[in-house]
């Protein structure tokens, strides 16, 4: 296939190995999958029993459906990137572009992945399963022409920040298959993904630093500026926090004193997009920089205690002063 001939020509002294098919399930991208537990957390607060020993099963097992579907999904993304990946400074030296993989061998691993998270996602519930399909279905749209959404602008940002609302919807599906979330929350998660997404579209726009090679890289941003992008990244901030707020004062108005820790963890994601060489760029990496950990760890903290802690004195504060049409 094109891919394989042309990595081999990249690199002809690499051959396929046991350890490069491994590499491009990118275990080490499971962290991402931390998107699920908001659900899980929210979905707790309707009134039913609950199992905590299954509870704790069933929440193991979807995690890991959800972990083999997305690896499914980075298996055919390396493998499609492939040509495109020999452009990137970094990236070129992926196992698939460097020649370590053999192709037809990746994309059974592909299906096969596919496959096992299905059946793992069974073992939940079927709504369960049905989320963790679409998900796949998501990665082709992003990946696999004649849609290959990853190739248009700001469609690129919206179709792979989507996986966002339904991860959550993967932890709401665990705890309540029964239920429905609310709109407005997944709308603020989706946004919220693509405001992370966008930044990452920036730093990684800035680090190659030639607007010709960045375009046969990624060829959305033939159609991409800076400025462009910060001003994306500013719409996607701004309606992930009005979705936020229609959530907080329909369902839980405690959540409005979680509102300054949330808008300084966006605050401190922004400025590592700014950086030089942004550690934005490999979202799986974050876990390393202590400022963003320890601010989304009181985010969090604050979250869950106004979720769980009802504090009726806060809607004399929010009344109205003045007659309601």
């Amino acid at each position: 296939m094109p891919a394989s001939e042309d990595s081999n020509r990249a690199n002809p002294t690499s051959r396929p190995s046991l350890a490069g098919h491994l590499s491009i399930m990118r275990f080490d991208h499971w962290f991402k999958n931390v998107f699920v537990l908001p659900g899980i957390v929210v979905a707790l607060t309707i009134p039913s029993q609950v199992d905590t020993a299954r509870l704790v099963v069933v929440s193991l097992l979807g995690l890991f459906a959800v972990c083999l579907v997305c690896s499914s999904n980075y298996v055919l993304n390396e493998i499609l990137d492939a040509p495109f990946d020999r452009h990137h400074p970094d990236k070129r030296r992926r196992p698939v572009a460097s020649g370590q993989v053999s192709i037809p061998l990746a994309y059974a691993q592909w299906l096969l992945l596919l496959a096992a998270s299905v059946m793992v996602g069974l073992l939940v519930s079927l709504p369960f399963a049905l989320i963790v399909g679409s998900l796949w279905i998501m990665g082709c749209i992003y990946n696999v022409r004649p849609i290959r959404s990853k190739d248009i602008p700001y469609l690129d940002v919206l179709t792979e920040a989507v996986n966002n609302p339904i991860r959550m919807l993967a932890g709401w599906f665990i705890v309540a298959p029964d239920a429905v979330a609310p709109a407005s929350l997944l709308l603020s998660y989706w946004m919220v993904g693509a405001y992370f997404m966008a930044i990452k579209r920036f730093a990684e726009y800035r680090h190659i630093g030639d607007s010709k090679i960045a375009a046969s890289y990624r060829r959305s941003f033939a159609h991409y500026s800076e400025n462009h992008l910060l001003t994306v990244i500013m719409f996607f901030g701004s309606a992930a926090m009005l979705f936020f707020g229609v959530f907080v004062m329909r369902y839980r108005l405690e959540l409005i004193l979680s509102f300054p820790l949330i808008a300084w963890a966006m605050a401190v994601y922004l400025n590592l997009g700014l950086r030089p060489n942004s550690p934005t760029q490999n979202p799986e990496s974050l876990y390393l920089e202590p400022k963003l950990m320890w601010t989304c760890l009181a985010c969090a903290v604050a979250i869950i205690v106004c979720l769980y802690v009802d504090m009726p004195w806060l809607s004399l504060l929010v009344a109205p002063l003045a007659p309601t049409l």
